[in-house]
């Protein structure tokens, strides 16, 4: 019985994706063979590649794309020759020590950019870029995604997955393979291989799993022509469902196996799609879990990704422990559960990974960390050497003391990510947030002294929010631009399965536009009673944007792992840590 778990392309090519270490170490733990391809940072690295700009190049000369002005087409032709000569060098000084030379390494991240430009060009308006993928149509329209995965011209995934990543997945002859789909983005990058898949006629089942699965499983079923391009799609946790499938579809004697015994299985069935009962699927059988249940990185090319050295993710619990935002849809929709994980197992595994992959930088995805496993992580980590260093995202939560800022500081914390979302105490009643702007102001003011990197997330146009409410929030953030590092401002999104969507008129939003064309939608538009509306929220994001201060070295800035790794470096050469708004 062989396995083969793919994450398809989505952005951020900086460090893996939990999911596919995390499913690999489970199955390697019941003696499955196992494979994992990591195709995101595998399609970043084919597109920045001489040979692909050089093809890109020759077509767009060939045939420039329509609805491109003339002049960008221009532009980007004029530039070409020097980007295809600087492209793998630029690579490689993202990888290396040359990283943390502002200079340098933001030459070399403006070239990546340029030739992701240039390797998009022939299939405008789809575009990869270093942060997001602009797809040639909606990725929750379930006709688009079909009228477009066969398309050459148009699915920009189609020709390289077919000639570059096809014949190894053919080698291998897999029984069983998992696509990972944690968000909307990969839509496109999953259907293609599915699509593949099938057209190669290979002998496998074909099932897709993740987070963005899991908010389409009601939707999934009324789809049925999808199922052309995989066989079952597994909702909630994967760990125990890809399991079973596994062995059911090892020892099944017959071509479709029955399915029926898998619970939280989307899969159909002469023509008819059904799902099994959602429940909390049994545990697995005991077994010896291996190097304290890491996550197995082995058979990822850590040395591709564009980072310096590995950047590690980890979880120390699933699920939020306070998951009563109005806004946010942790969870899922599913029962509203939190597990938190051992957390000297989770120090455990961090020394392994680091004597095992010479990681010393950790990212963990958390929803929140808790004050206790804060406590405890710094507690195990303060006298470790070398140092290593963490980041993640945290709550403003009163246990979050002076005291316990610096042991963290001392633990190896180097940057925290903060949902402040408002500063209005009217917004954070009406978002049943909970936290108070005095106690915000309070632990940031304490973790800068301690020396952290305070990222903080915020938000405009929670319905009902007033124009002099979002004021509230812009006068907070600039009455600490000592105390904020970096931030991410943006509009309020009305997202499937958040409080908010499901009982829109006890939040004051009179309509939700759902478009029946869009039959895979996750994101609703709608009309509020009072306050804000969608274009007024953007409006003001952009009006903020455009007059924050440019960044000299914007690179440091780009992704999480940047600021991580730039954080932690300025800690160890003694050297401050620059404001967000200076």
């Amino acid at each position: 019985m062989s396995v083969l778990l793919i994450q398809p392309p989505h952005w951020l090519p900086t460090m893996p994706h939990l999911a596919l270490p995390t499913l690999t170490a489970h199955l390697r733990a019941y003696g499955i063979e196992t494979e994992q391809l990591d195709l995101n940072i595998e399609t970043f690295d084919t597109l920045l590649t001489q040979p692909y700009l050089e093809g890109a190049l020759a077509r767009v000369r060939e045939r420039p794309p329509r609805n491109v002005p003339p002049t960008a087409i221009a532009r980007i032709l004029a530039q070409a020759p020097q980007v295809i000569g600087r492209v793998e060098p630029a690579k490689d000084a993202l990888r290396d020590s040359r990283f943390f030379d502002p200079r340098t390494s933001r030459q070399a991240f403006l070239t990546l950019v340029q030739g992701l430009e240039l390797a998009s060009l022939p299939f405008h308006p789809a575009a990869v870029q270093f942060t997001t993928f602009t797809p040639p149509v909606p990725e929750d329209s379930s006709a688009a995604l079909l009228d477009v995965i066969a398309d050459s011209e148009r699915n920009p995934f189609l020709t390289l997955f077919r000639d570059t990543f096809l014949p190894r997945i053919l080698e291998s002859q897999p029984d069983l393979i998992g696509i990972s789909i944690p968000t909307l983005g990969q839509m496109l990058g999953a259907m293609t291989l599915g699509y593949l898949i099938k057209e190669a006629d290979l002998r496998c089942h074909v099932t897709i799993g993740g987070p963005h699965v899991s908010m389409l499983r009601e939707l999934l079923p009324r789809t049925p022509k999808l199922f052309d391009l995989f066989d079952s799609a597994v909702v909630f946790s994967g760990e125990g469902a890809l399991l079973r499938l596994a062995e059911l579809v090892d020892s099944a004697s017959v071509p479709q196996p029955d399915l029926s015994q898998i619970p939280n299985l989307i899969y159909r069935d002469k023509g008819i799609v059904r799902s099994t009962p959602l429940e909390a699927l049994p545990e697995p059988r005991p077994c010896e879990r291996p190097n304290f249940g890491a996550p197995d990185f082995d058979g990822l090319p850590l040395h591709s990704y564009l980072s310096p050295s590995p950047v590690l993710p980890l979880l120390s619990s699933h699920g939020c422990y306070y998951g009563k935002c109005a806004f946010c849809n942790v969870g899922y929709g599913g029962p509203d559960r939190f597990h938190p994980l051992d957390p000297e197992l989770v120090v455990e595994q961090m020394l392994f990974l680091h004597r095992k992959h010479g990681a010393r930088h950790f990212f963990f995805a958390d929803e929140a960390l808790t004050p206790r496993t804060l406590r405890i992580l710094s507690d195990r980590l303060a006298n470790v050497e070398p140092t290593l260093h963490w980041c993640g995202c945290a709550r403003f939560d009163p246990g979050l003391t002076p005291d316990l800022l610096n042991h963290m500081s001392q633990g190896g914390c180097r940057m925290l990510l903060f949902g402040l979302e408002t500063a209005a105490g009217t917004t954070i009643e009406r978002m049943h947030k909970h936290t108070q702007p005095a106690t915000m102001s309070r632990i940031l003011r304490d973790s800068v002294k301690a020396g952290i990197w305070n990222h903080t997330f915020f938000f405009f146009g929670f319905p009902g929010e007033t124009m002099d409410a979002a004021q509230e929030t812009v006068n907070f953030v600039y009455a600490h631009q000592d105390a904020i590092h970096s931030a991410s401002p943006g509009a309020f999104l009305l997202e499937r399965y958040a409080p908010a969507e499901r009982e829109p008129e006890v939040y004051g939003i009179s309509r939700v536009m759902a478009d029946p064309k869009r039959d895979l939608a996750i994101y609703f538009d709608y009309e509020v009673v009072t306050g804000l509306n969608e274009a007024m929220a953007e409006r003001l994001v952009s009006l903020l944007v455009d007059v924050l201060p440019e960044k000299a070295f914007g690179q440091y800035y780009i992704t999480d792992v940047y600021r991580l790794l730039y954080a932690s470096n300025l800690w160890e050469n003694g050297q401050p840590l620059p404001l967000w708004l200076a």
